[in-house]
Formats: structure tokens, C-alpha cells, sequence
């Protein structure tokens, strides 16, 4: 049924979907206080706002936006792929792709919780070969929806979990793409603590492992919402390489995801719960950071 019910709404127009979207994250933060108060608290803590009225103005804008990118699924997931396609209004960079491609030595693309990432991926799956990490959702159901949503073009997807890291490996050996959201809070031995927007988030070793070890070079990817459902505008940066050490090459990848996050905050899923405590995690010197899911 809700299948049947995303690839109704994904005949919508995007400015549609995204004033839908609007509604339902007011809706959601006013009915989830837990919601509300680590959106509120990561914001705040980020001093990305210069003062309070900057703050408020911030928070409802960013309580719309995290709304639009749960409408917005609809029509990347299940909406018509040319139709679809279209809505990148433009993309910078992508000669940074078309030269790892002549390179062949694979590409990492790192899209964080920012803007439409979803589209990021469907965008570059139907034009290059892309294996995609992706950590399984707690709500079981809702996996087969993801799995169909994110498979399309020329996707595949890998699981956050040894097996999973192979095959992102073997894609990178074999001259393909990678994607991985870089500011997803990685498990027990697969991260170091490093600092984002000045306080300490578990962050993954993955990307500077897999780049050393293959010689890809890494994008960062954002699909930055534009006004009024008009579409999205990608850009594809390059990161500089990372260092051999795990905690300087974690800072490094932070700092990149805060640069792209400072340009459109407002469309940072602020309500992740980026500085928990994986189970079996020991927290950082300052103690800071919780797990409460």
C-alpha cells in the first residue's frame, strides 16, 4: 500500500511534494519532542547562527527542509527516471568524474545528510557504474522501499558490515564509483572520534582506507535544494587527500562535510544524532556525546 502510495505521489510536481513536506516536518517536530530537542540542540551547539533571531529563523527553515526530504522520495525513488533526471537543473564539477573514469583507479563519492542526497546517487547511478553503502533501517519494512528506491540505473547496494566493505572495494578494482555518507556514525572498531562543528562525533576510518588502498580519488557531492520546487543544483568538489593517520584523516573529512554544510545549513538533517556513542564505543576524553539511538 504505501508503495502504491509513493508512486502516486511521484506523478506530483516537485514544488507540490516539497510544500507537502513542509507540512509534515512542522508536523513532525511538533509532535515529537525527542525529534525536537536533538534538532534544536545540534544547531544551537553548531554556531553556525550569529544570534538568536538568527537561530529561530534558521530552525524554521531547517524544520521545513528535513520535511522536504521525506516528500521528495517519492518522486526519486518511484517517479519517472527521465522525468526525474531532469530536475538536476545543473551540474558543477563533473569533470572531476569524467578524469577518474580516463584514470580507472574508481571514485569515491561522499554525499552527507545534506540537501537531496537521494538524488545525488539516482544522478550519478544512471550515468556510471556506482556501488553504494547503505545501513539497513531499523524499521524492517521500510528496507525492500529503500532497496527499490536506490537501486535504480546503475546502482548497487552494499551493507554496512565486512561483506559490504568488500564489495565497495571490488567495485573501486574494478575502475567503478563508490557512495558513502560520510557523516553516518560508523560501529565499534570502524571509527575515530574527531571533531565536527566543535564537538566530538565518532567518525569513520572507511574513506581513508579505501582511498589508500586503492588510489581513488574522493568527490564531495551535494544536490543542493533550489526555490519553490524548481529542482536541484549539484556541485562535485574534490577532496584533498587524506592523511595516513585515522584521527587527522577523520578531521580532515569532517572539516570537508562542515565547508559544504556552512553553505546551506538550513538543509543539514541537524536532527541525525551524529554525536552518540556506538555500543561498545569508549566516549571521548571530554565525555561528551550519548547514545540514545
Amino acid at each position: 500500500m504505501l508503495k502504491f502510495l509513493l508512486g502516486w505521489a511521484a506523478y506530483l510536481p516537485l514544488s507540490w511534494l516539497h510544500a507537502i513536506g513542509g507540512l509534515i516536518g512542522r508536523g513532525v517536530y511538533v509532535s515529537s519532542p525527542r525529534y525536537a530537542r536533538r534538532l534544536r540542540e545540534n544547531l544551537a551547539a553548531s554556531g553556525v547562527c550569529a544570534d538568536a533571531r538568527a537561530f529561530r529563523r534558521l530552525l524554521r527553515r531547517t524544520v521545513a527542509e528535513a520535511g522536504k526530504g521525506v516528500a521528495e522520495l517519492a518522486r526519486v525513488w518511484f517517479g519517472d527516471p527521465e522525468r526525474t533526471d531532469r530536475l538536476v537543473r545543473e551540474c558543477r564539477g563533473w569533470e572531476h568524474v569524467e578524469a577518474a573514469v580516463a584514470a580507472r583507479r574508481g571514485l569515491i563519492l561522499l554525499t552527507p545528510h545534506l540537501g537531496c542526497f537521494e538524488i545525488a546517487g539516482f544522478y550519478l547511478s544512471r550515468r556510471l557504474p556506482m556501488t553504494i553503502l547503505y545501513r539497513p533501517p531499523r524499521v524492517r519494512w521500510l528496507e525492500p522501499l529503500m532497496i527499490a528506491g536506490r537501486s535504480r540505473g546503475r546502482a548497487k547496494l552494499a551493507t554496512t558490515d565486512l561483506r559490504g566493505v568488500r564489495r565497495l572495494l571490488k567495485a573501486l578494482k574494478r575502475g567503478e564509483a563508490i557512495g558513502v555518507l560520510p557523516d553516518q556514525a560508523p560501529g565499534q572498531g570502524e571509527g575515530v572520534w574527531a571533531d565536527f562543528f566543535g564537538r566530538p562525533a565518532y567518525t569513520m576510518t572507511l574513506v581513508g582506507r579505501l582511498a589508500q588502498g586503492t588510489g581513488a580519488p574522493v568527490l564531495m557531492v551535494f544536490a543542493r535544494r533550489l526555490p519553490r520546487g524548481a529542482g536541484y543544483s549539484l556541485s562535485l568538489t574534490p577532496l584533498p587527500e587524506l592523511p595516513e593517520d585515522p584521527v587527522q584523516a577523520a578531521r580532515r573529512l569532517n572539516a570537508a562535510v562542515e565547508a559544504l554544510v556552512r553553505q546551506c545549513p538550513e538543509q543539514y538533517l541537524w536532527s541525525y544524532n551524529r554525536y552518540k556513542v556506538p555500543a561498545g564505543v569508549t566516549p571521548p576524553p571530554s565525555g561528551k556525546g550519548k547514545d540514545d539511538g
